[in-house]
């Protein structure tokens, strides 16, 4: 469902303002999806706050509660582990209010429980946010109502694309598109090295493997074919792709990414 709200009224308020709190609202200011006068940020770092206030002429505030106060919308952006002091500072704070949260492994029951009746929408994103060409996936607590969803995917839709999903399926997502892009930069690595070692520079190498994995994953996106139909149409029958074809076919890759992918939704199961 395509969803372009524009809000100009309500006002943003982010826990946290490190990276992704720093890419989501660069695409919020940018994209003047909300003026940076209706965005404010706490952080336990000057620094950080500094660095968002300087970058985008956001407000900065002294303390959760008074974020809270001046808000309507709430966005959890800090680390997992610190997820009960900002439930705390929260508490009495958030009626009436929406509450997104970022934080891998903590629920939308946990944070309902400290937050009583409190609208709460889960999201899964990625760093390729940084360049706008993140994935963020949505799945909405027990209070929330479609319209909170159609908000929160609005605004995440300035930094990449958006999916809804089932809380229960979250940390298979984790594992795929919020730790992916570490896996995907190891495997470009890996074939600019391999490249590398036959005679042709690092630098060129690993520009040649980004932007064939950038052109790649753009047809799987936007030329409504499959996987195994786009390797028939870039592989002859008995040429150059058909032999690398075929040594991956005979190899234990398959392994080697199933398990990545099992190991790391296991220590997402367990931050929860």
């Amino acid at each position: 469902m395509s969803v372009n709200i524009c809000n100009k009224y309500k006002k943003i308020g982010f826990i946290g303002a490190g990276k992704m709190a720093s890419a989501i609202i660069g695409g919020i200011v940018k994209s003047g999806f909300a003026p940076c006068e209706n965005i404010y940020a706490f952080d336990v770092s000057d620094k950080a706050l500094k660095a968002v206030k300087e970058n985008f002429g956001i407000n900065c505030v002294d303390s959760i509660a008074n974020l809270a106060k001046v808000t309507d919308v709430i966005v959890i952006a800090t680390k997992p582990f610190v997820i009960a002091d900002v439930l705390n500072a929260l508490e009495g704070n958030t009626c009436d209010k929406l509450v997104v949260s970022i934080l891998a492994g903590v629920t939308t029951a946990k944070i309902e429980n400290s937050l009583k009746d409190t609208h709460v929408i889960r999201v899964m994103p990625n760093t390729p946010a940084f360049v706008n060409e993140g994935m963020c996936a949505l799945c909405s607590g027990s209070f929330a109502i479609d319209s909170d969803m159609d908000f929160v995917e609005s605004m995440l839709r300035n930094i990449g694309r958006t999916i809804r999903i089932d809380e229960k399926d979250i940390d298979v997502v984790t594992a795929l598109s919020g730790s992916g892009p570490a896996y995907y930069y190891y495997i470009i690595d890996l074939m600019a090295k391999a490249a590398h070692k036959l005679g042709l520079d690092y630098k060129t190498c690993l520009a040649l493997s980004a932007q064939t994995a950038l052109g790649s994953a753009k047809m799987i996106l936007e030329d409504n074919k499959t996987p195994d139909e786009l390797i028939v149409a870039v592989t002859t029958p008995g040429g150059c792709t058909a032999v690398g074809n075929e040594v991956l076919a005979k190899s234990d890759i398959t392994d080697v990414i199933d398990k990545t992918i099992k190991d790391t939704m296991e220590k997402a199961k367990a931050l929860g």
